[in-house]
């Protein structure tokens, strides 16, 4: 559905560019489009190589692994279902953690696995288990300590202050979790109380 919506502003705009006679707008604005994609793309894959290296740091050292034994507390109360020493809880910590250091991308792997082994444990495979939605709410909205790719797209283009945005990130991302296990906890309880 979202790519008809692109497609219909994308003919729509041209439409608009050719009725105007101004045609060579639209060439002159996909070029500078995919200019400034690839200057972004490259901008990133900077920054991301410099937080995968730190991530590789910290894990060497030991940091994501103190990390994981502080949110694995947590993780055995919100996943009671899941056995304690199954891989799919080493996954979600994982996870949960590269997403709290503001490692979206290298929490991606860890969630796929997190959810596959969920998946071995569903009782019901045509239909997503309370631990995987639980899962899904704390991945969508996980607590962000450092919002790394945000404070690089402020760095690539030239905020004063790329790293003004921790502060209100961790609020944010706080608030967001909270509602997320909250919602979470809630709808269980109501489908558990219509029996389904």
């Amino acid at each position: 559905m979202v790519n008809y919506v692109w497609l219909s502003l994308i003919l729509l705009g041209i439409f608009t560019a050719a009725c105007k006679g101004q045609i060579d707008v639209v060439t002159q604005a996909a070029l500078e489009g995919a200019e400034l994609a690839v200057k972004t793309a490259f901008g990133l894959i900077a920054i991301m190589a410099f937080w995968l290296g730190i991530m590789k740091i910290a894990e060497q050292a030991g940091l994501v692994r103190a990390l994981a034994y502080l949110v694995r507390p947590v993780v055995r109360f919100l996943f009671p279902s899941v056995p304690r020493d199954h891989p799919a809880i080493g996954a979600i910590v994982m996870n949960l953690s590269a997403n709290i250091l503001g490692l979206g991308n290298a929490a991606t792997p860890m969630g796929l696995i997190a959810m596959r082994e969920l998946q071995k444990l569903n009782p019901h495979p045509d239909r997503a288990s309370d631990a995987m939605c639980t899962f899904l709410a704390l991945n969508t909205a996980c607590l962000t300590l450092i919002p790394s790719t945000i404070i690089g797209i402020r760095a690539i283009y030239g905020s004063a202050e790329p790293t003004a945005v921790v502060g209100p990130t961790i609020l944010a991302t706080a608030c967001g979790m909270t509602a997320a296990v909250l919602v979470d906890r809630f709808l269980r309880s109501v489908y558990r109380a219509r029996g389904t």
